[in-house]
């Protein structure tokens, strides 16, 4: 069991910065692929990004490439996201999860466990 907790939401002008933090408990944090998800009201939770086991490999929707950073410390059993340039759109909860296997790495049923959510709200 995987306990997983976000922080660092909050509210930004459009063209600010944010950095996200995800702090797991419970278990090896390394065993654990990880991602971000973000859903808006009235929208299906979508991915953000992923970022591999020792935290080599990442991947970024396109819609937030060249904005956010996916990063991951092992030492400290906590993933990142840097959330830069922000837009309008990229308001959402954003939620943190974790999955032991990769076969569904780019959908909300291959993770195993997530957190509660943090907020992120773009606005002038």
């Amino acid at each position: 069991q995987v306990q997983l907790v976000e922080s660092g939401g909050g509210l930004v002008q459009p063209g600010g910065s944010l950095r996200l933090s995800c702090v797991a408990s419970g278990h090896t944090f390394s065993n654990y692929h990880m991602a971000w998800f973000r859903q808006a009201p009235g929208h299906d939770r979508q991915l953000v990004g992923t970022v591999s086991k020792a935290g080599g490999t990442t991947y970024l929707t396109d819609s937030v490439r060249g904005r956010f950073t996916i990063s991951r410390d092992n030492a400290k059993n906590t993933m990142y996201l840097q959330m830069d340039s922000l837009k309008f759109e990229d308001t959402a909860v954003y939620y943190c999860a974790a999955a032991t296997s990769f076969a569904g790495w780019n959908s909300v049923e291959g993770y195993d466990y997530w957190g509660q959510g943090t907020q992120v709200t773009v606005s002038s």
